[in-house]
Formats: structure tokens, C-alpha cells, sequence
């Protein structure tokens, strides 16, 4: 049987099946997950799948990168539940614009954003291969918003599944916060840290680069840096693509970026074989990928607070995907490279490098005002209304318009309604909430305000998070 195998990005790390990527998230030379070699969507492949319901081109897209999993049987069974409680019958329906510009909306899940599309497929598919094993875990995540939402509610009371979310206090909406923080399951912690995402992030990773705090806690990950949510973000781009014409048709996509996980993931179609025409990286101010596509140098200049809060980041975990390509799979190149980023806040790659990331990205950048005047254009123009990080897209659609022959597709990736003192800014009205989530502003929240301090956030996770069976009593210890 073959068995499909994945490879860090840092090179010193253990191959791993499915099963332990899934469960293990950060590789533990602290590198990123890969697949060995990736599977190929072949024309025929495609063709087959066109005009299929979403949960069947998901379960096909998605197969070969779990091939000798435990859950492998139950695979299509656990992708139908996963997009069975979506609000649209499409699962991401595409939304025309005009002649040949479309938004692909992604905010049709529970939490109004695209991170549902991963996280409502990980929960189930966590919770199957934990049953399986007989194991329980401690997640730990840092979310710019919408991730920690996504996440609490797709785990939100499942018994073999601690789960401990950290926001950047202050730098989310209130409606994203809400979502997190009004869910009062057992199993949700929800911590607000004093400071940026970039401080939340680093927080989780400097837990799962100790190896006894993290062995001791049976640590895993639903952040982006889980190869499982990159894996289930490539199906939506093949499921567009299909709609607009592939593989006889080539498409383009513009995506609001801020962890590079969601354009990492379209990359990875193109990779496998969809035909993509270009990937447009829309950034707000914060433009340290904008900054690199121009130069060819990653430099850290400090993060901005934006209307688009979940692209206020610096530290773009998934680039680290992208640079092992970049640097032909050199894992000790990849890991000297990011340990002069941890040093120096920059890194340059060759020039060969570079002219190859060009030659498949393009960036862009809008800063608030502009972010204002394009969710009024798009109103004026289309009727549509669309939240910040959408119009930063849209705006950037258009700037990097190349054939007009070519369909062009905007990641909408969450729902206005998730903004709305923007939306309220820029069209003079407050998008409502669906009647689900009416009474969010309501409903009673419980969450931890947490200095960005890595000794006491684990004391914090230590003493609450429910150890499994077997852990010794000497690692409960190491872990508090």
C-alpha cells in the first residue's frame, strides 16, 4: 500500500505519515511539513470532477495526501460531515462581478470566515484519528481573528481535545472576538496577549520547541504551520478553477495575505497541476510580502494596527513553505536562513531565486484609506458589500490584471458582517449579523488577559490542560 510521506522544511526532522503530521504539527527541528513528493491533478482528474458537489472534488483533491492514514476509510465519510452544516449549498460559491471578475465567497461556515472551510474538515478528522488511537492532545494556536474562531468552534467540546487560543488583546475585531470568547465549552481556553500576533505566534512556537513542555502535554497544532489546513485550503481552488472552465481554461487569483498560508495553498494547486495563470499576494500596510516581491529581501519593520487586522502580521509563518522551494529542499539552508531572520529582522534570497518567485507571484499593497474607498467602489459598482480584507483584494485584482481573457478570482474571505465600524465607514450602514449569531453582542464572554511572557503562558496551559493517560507524573512536572 503506498503511503504518503512528508518531509520538514528544516531537513532534520523525522519523515512522517499523515497521522503524526496531522497530530504533530511543528516538525521538531522547529520546520514546517511538506508532502515528499506531491500528487498530480491530472486533466482527466479534473475533467471527472467538474460540475461535482464541493464535499466529492474535496474528498478527491484531498485523498492521495492522506494515503495510509488509520482514518483512511472513513476519509469521504468525515469530508461530507465537514461541509454538510455549510450555509450555502455551493460550500464556497462563486459570486460574477462583471465580464470576467469573480469573488470566490469563502465566509459560508459557522464562523463567517474562511478558515472554516479547514478548520470544520481538521476538528472531525482530529477527533476520528484521535478515537482511533485512544489518545487525547493539547491544541495550542495564535490567531489573528478569524483561525481562533474557526477553531473554537470546531472543537468546542470534544472530549479528547484541550484547546488553548491566543489573540493579540486590543487588535481584533469585537465580532471576532466575540466568536471565541462566548463559547463556554470546558475544553476552550481563550487567552488575550499583550501585545501583537507576531508576539502570539512566536509564544506558541517557542511551546513547541520545547520538547519536554511539548511531549508533556501532547502539543499539536491547527494553525496554518499544520500541513492539514493547507491541504483542505488547495480544494477551493480547484473547485473555482472547475467552475470557470479547467483544465481547457486558465485562471488567476488575487488573495488577501497575511500568514501566506491561504496563497501557499493555491500555490500548491498549481504545483500539482491546476492551471493558475498568477497568484496576486494583496497585502494591507503591513507589506513585508509586497516589500519582498519588489526586492527580494524579507525585512521586519514593526506591525500596524489596519482595518484589516488579520493581515497585521510580520512574520509570515508559511513563506517558510515557499522559501524551501526557493531554496531547492536545502533544509540546513532554509534553517540558517530563518535563524539570520530571528537575529537580523531580514533575509535576502539569490537572484535566480528571486526571478523564480516572480515569475509565479506578484504583490500588492493598500493602506486603510484605500481599503475604504475600494469597499465603496465594489458597493457602487456591483452592489456588492465585502468586508476590509476582501476589498484589499479586490483592489489588488485589479491593479495586477493581466489578460482580461483570463478569469480573475478574489478570495472573499470573510463575511462583512465580521467589520462592520469599516463596512459602517466606508457605505454608511452596519452589515447584520445572520440570525444565528444575532444575540453575539449579548452573550456572556470568558477569556484571560496574559502578559507575552513564554514562562507564564505555559504555567497558564500547564495547570488546566487535561493530561492523557500515561503520561508520567515527572513529565506533568516538566510541563508545569
Amino acid at each position: 500500500m503506498r503511503i504518503m510521506r512528508y518531509i520538514s522544511t528544516r531537513g532534520q526532522a523525522p519523515a512522517l505519515g499523515f497521522d503524526e503530521v496531522l497530530l504533530t504539527g511543528l516538525a521538531r527541528d522547529g520546520g514546517l511539513y511538506l508532502p515528499a513528493q506531491w500528487p498530480r491533478l491530472e486533466p482527466e482528474t479534473l475533467r471527472a470532477l467538474a460540475g461535482r458537489p464541493y464535499a466529492e472534488i474535496a474528498a478527491a483533491v484531498m485523498r492521495p495526501f492522506v494515503a495510509g492514514s488509520a482514518i483512511e476509510g472513513r476519509f469521504d465519510a468525515l469530508v461530507d460531515e465537514a461541509y454538510a452544516g455549510f450555509d450555502h449549498a455551493a460550500v464556497v460559491p462563486l459570486r460574477q462581478l462583471d465580464a470576467n471578475d469573480w469573488l470566490l465567497e469563502l465566509f459560508h461556515g459557522p464562523t463567517l470566515a474562511f478558515k472554516d472551510v479547514a478548520m470544520q474538515f481538521l476538528g472531525r478528522v482530529f477527533d476520528a484519528l484521535l478515537e482511533e488511537r485512544d489518545e487525547r492532545v493539547t491544541i495550542l494556536g495564535a490567531t489573528s481573528g478569524d483561525t481562533g474562531a474557526a477553531a473554537v468552534e470546531a472543537f468546542a467540546g470534544r472530549a479528547r481535545v484541550d484547546l488553548f487560543i491566543l489573540h493579540p488583546e486590543g487588535r481584533v475585531s469585537e465580532v471576532q472576538r466575540r466568536q471565541m470568547t462566548t463559547v463556554q465549552a470546558d475544553n476552550v481556553h481563550n487567552l488575550a496577549i499583550r501585545g501583537t500576533f507576531d508576539d502570539c505566534q512566536d509564544l506558541v512556537k517557542a511551546c513547541f520547541n520545547d520538547h519536554g513542555f511539548r511531549d508533556g502535554l501532547r502539543l499539536s497544532a491547527i494553525n496554518s504551520i499544520n500541513w492539514a489546513r493547507v491541504m483542505a485550503q488547495i480544494v477551493y481552488y480547484v473547485s473555482a478553477a472547475l467552475s470557470l472552465g479547467a483544465p481547457e481554461r486558465r485562471v488567476a487569483f488575487s488573495v488577501p495575505t497575511g500568514n501566506f498560508g491561504n496563497v501557499f495553498a493555491a500555490h500548491a494547486a498549481r504545483t500539482m497541476g491546476l492551471g493558475i495563470e498568477r497568484l496576486v499576494v494583496a497585502s494591507n500596510s503591513n507589506d513585508i510580502l509586497t516589500r519582498f516581491f519588489e526586492r527580494g529581501e524579507m525585512a521586519i519593520e514593526g506591525v500596524t494596527p489596519t482595518l484589516s487586522p488579520s493581515m497585521d502580521i510580520q512574520v509570515s509563518s508559511n513563506f517558510e513553505r515557499l522559501l524551501f522551494e526557493l531554496l531547492d529542499g536545502e533544509g540546513v539552508a532554509v534553517a540558517e536562513t530563518l535563524a539570520g531572520f530571528r537575529r537580523e529582522g531580514r533575509f535576502s534570497v539569490p537572484q535566480g531565486a528571486l526571478e523564480r518567485v516572480r515569475a509565479g507571484f506578484e504583490g500588492f499593497r493598500l493602506d486603510d484609506a484605500g481599503t475604504l474607498a475600494e469597499i465603496a467602489r465594489c458597493r457602487a459598482a456591483s452592489g456588492e458589500v465585502v468586508d476590509p480584507h476582501s476589498a484589499v483584494g479586490l483592489a489588488a485584482a485589479r491593479a495586477c490584471r493581466g489578460d482580461p481573457a483570463v478569469p480573475m478570482v478574489t478570495l472573499a474571505t470573510a463575511h462583512p458582517a465580521k467589520f462592520p465600524d469599516a463596512v459602517e465607514r466606508a457605505v454608511g450602514f452596519r452589515p447584520a449579523l445572520p440570525p444565528r449569531l444575532a444575540d453575539l453582542h449579548e452573550r456572556p464572554e470568558r477569556m484571560t488577559v496574559v502578559p507575552a511572557d513564554e514562562a507564564q503562558l505555559k504555567s497558564f496551559v500547564a495547570a488546566r490542560a487535561r493530561l492523557g493517560e500515561g503520561l508520567s507524573a515527572s513529565a506533568a512536572r516538566g510541563a508545569a
